[in-house]
């Protein structure tokens, strides 16, 4: 692994990769404790529009996704939370028109656009390093709203209504929330793609409730369990020549396939057999 780091390419890759997992450790326990994974996949195909606004403008496609993915997680919350159309509705919705959106600028550029397959699958292995920098920010922005409303968030993830009846502006603090979910689908685009952002985002944090409902340490376990997948996902992509992003994607997936098998195992063989020992040492007389 140490003669891989050798390669700018790879030293780029796994910077990107850990701060990458540090942003879906963090905002991806929200979106599994909050039960909103359908969200981040509507927000990262409708982001596909904002990537084909900067090539018929000619600016750094990552922008336009940005904006993009802002824009569609402010009005899914907003029609969500006003409106009787179903949640659901409004992200299949929003997702076809993204998509579309993309599609077409792509057809209105002149000539060919050469990086489309790395925006819909990911390439981790060609992330610029102007790119690193962007996703440091956004990571820092990340951190710090999270830092400040840690409690906000805690409240509306768990308990709403509770929260609503306690003066908490819910509406406030769940666009942005959304908010948070549109800027790590950002920052996940470069490294597994379109296609692939829901994967990352929602499978550590799943795997890590699994051993933990204290939401600061599942935070903490989703990002190291987020730099485990793709630095071995890398190294695996590059010893058996695999796409990196999916390879990335079947290394977290195969993970949580593995440990939850194992706990369902441990669920139906061990723990009766605990719960009739424990029982027959009780009923015992001394």
């Amino acid at each position: 692994m140490l003669e891989l780091l050798q390669h700018e390419f790879m030293r780029n890759a796994l910077i990107a990769g850990v701060l990458a997992s540090i942003a879906c450790g963090i905002v991806g326990s929200y979106v599994v404790a909050k039960r909103i994974v359908f969200i981040s996949g509507g927000i990262s195909h409708t982001a596909f529009g904002g990537i084909g606004l900067g090539y018929f403008l000619g600016f750094n496609p990552i922008w336009g996704a940005t904006l993009f993915s802002i824009l569609a997680a402010l009005v899914m919350g907003v029609v969500s939370l006003t409106t009787r159309q179903r949640e659901d509705t409004i992200i299949g919705i929003l997702w076809a028109m993204g998509m579309a959106i993309g599609i077409i600028f792509i057809g209105l550029t002149p000539g060919y656009a050469p990086d489309l397959m790395s925006y819909l699958f990911g390439n981790i292995l060609t992330v610029p390093f102007s790119d690193i920098i962007l996703v440091l920010i956004l990571d820092l922005v990340i951190i710090a709203v999270v830092e400040i409303f840690f409690k906000e968030f805690l409240a509306i993830t768990f308990d709403e209504e509770f929260a609503a009846i306690s003066g908490l502006n819910v509406t406030l603090f769940y666009l942005l929330l959304l908010g948070l979910i549109a800027l790590t689908v950002v920052i996940l685009i470069p490294v597994v793609g379109i296609i692939l952002v829901i994967a990352l985002l929602t499978i550590p944090a799943a795997i890590s409730s699994q051993f933990t409902v204290r939401l600061h340490t599942m935070m903490l376990l989703s990002s190291i369990l987020g730099i485990v997948f793709i630095t071995a996902g890398l190294f695996l992509s590059y010893v058996l020549d695999l796409a990196s992003g999916a390879t990335i994607i079947l290394s977290a997936g195969t993970t949580f396939l593995a440990v939850s098998a194992g706990k369902a195992i441990r669920a139906k063989f061990f723990k009766p057999a605990l719960m009739k020992r424990n029982s027959g040492v009780k009923g015992k007389t001394f």
